[in-house]
């Protein structure tokens, strides 16, 4: 790493010279503008528009506009302002670190000790860490006065610059006044997607798609050129846009919720969420696959019955005795116990009735 500025943090009447690093950097993929017709690269030129000549950094100044009239400040006016020549990282106060609204980090920067006895850096470090504060400061760096937090990250001092106060702004929506009812059922439906949810941060678990698929992206066009099919590599067709819209906010925590205890789909979330209809459909199925069953009974009995018309005739007889004792089910106790009777007499008849048909058979096969 590379210091990008070098100062000293005013503690008290402590001086604790440091060098000052980026903290962070940017991991995206660096693209830039072409001609989509050959491939051309596209540059921007400095050009004045009094002139129209292209113009070189160096004779570059800043300017100001104050109602029409044009302040321009030279780079010797703007390193006059004493603010700009200060190196001085002055702490101001020690405050609580849960008081700092997150709204108002910037960036982030490491503090290395720049002496050769490093025990004011130390100390400052160790103060911090026996009165759990945060100390707040301020800071000028890149043409800009800024205001800061030093907090210990590890074995390092790091210093946050913050936003001014008037540079967050306020947030006035007119949905947010409006009056909401949330029934307790649905606060303790969220509450337990949140528990199911709930788990210790670790940013190593997470990772920037859209970088690692553009990467992607660009290996397959090296690979593949103009030819590229873009849902073969990926696998998929590009996901559209949702409306954001929650139909049934009950049904989607209750889905949510199955889904994370399941580990399952949305798919499998959804049919779980119905609740009874789950064992309905299960019973629906089974039942389908009984009267499937059913089906090809009655076929194959069909089949037999074909065979000789004596069968076909009497098992007529039995399809109608079959539906008056299905009839006779659905009336009252009492009736049930007469139709229940009338079938059993039905059933001897029948039963008379098939012997009869087996002698039949028996002397039609003697006559043969």
């Amino acid at each position: 790493m590379r210091a990008i500025w070098k100062g000293a943090i005013a503690f008290g009447l402590v001086n604790v010279p440091v060098k000052v690093y980026s903290a962070t950097e940017d991991h995206d993929i660096s693209l830039h503008q072409v001609h989509n017709a050959d491939g051309g690269r596209i540059r921007y030129q400095r050009r004045c528009e009094v002139c129209n000549k292209v113009i070189d950094y160096e004779d570059i100044d800043k300017a100001y506009e104050d109602d029409g009239r044009t302040v321009i400040l030279s780079r010797e006016e703007l390193k006059s302002i004493p603010a700009e020549n200060s190196h001085e990282i002055e702490v101001v106060q020690f405050v609580p670190a849960d008081q700092l609204d997150p709204m108002m980090f910037e960036k982030s920067y490491y503090l290395e000790p720049d002496a050769k006895s490093p025990k004011a850096y130390m100390l400052l470090r160790r103060a911090l860490e026996d009165t759990d504060r945060v100390a707040v400061v301020q800071f000028a760096l890149r043409e800009k006065t800024r205001l800061g937090a030093l907090r210990i990250r590890g074995d390092v001092l790091v210093l946050q610059s913050l936003l001014w106060a008037d540079e967050v702004r306020e947030a006035n929506f007119p949905a947010l006044e409006t009056t909401v009812r949330i029934s307790a059922q649905e606060r303790e439906m969220s509450a337990a997607l949140v528990d199911s949810m709930a788990a210790d941060f670790d940013p190593a678990q997470f990772t920037d798609d859209y970088q690692l698929q553009l990467r992607q992206l660009i290996d397959a066009k090296i690979e593949q050129g103009d030819s590229l099919d873009t849902e073969e590599t990926f696998g998929a067709p590009a996901a559209e846009a949702g409306t954001g819209e929650v139909i049934d906010l009950m049904d989607a925590l209750k889905r949510s919720i199955e889904r994370k205890r399941g580990g399952g789909s949305d798919g499998e979330a959804s049919e779980g969420s119905s609740g009874g209809s789950g064992g309905a459909t299960s019973g629906t199925t089974k039942t389908a696959a009984a009267k499937a069953g059913t089906a090809k009974t009655g076929t194959a009995k069909s089949g037999t019955a074909k065979t000789s018309a004596a069968k076909t005739s009497a098992a007529k007889p039995a399809a109608a005795k079959t539906g008056t004792a299905k009839s006779a089910a659905g009336t009252s106790a009492g009736t049930k116990s007469v139709g229940t009777k009338t079938a059993a007499a039905k059933t001897g008849a029948a039963k008379t009735s098939a012997a009869k048909s087996g002698t039949a058979k028996t002397a039609a096969r003697k006559g043969a």
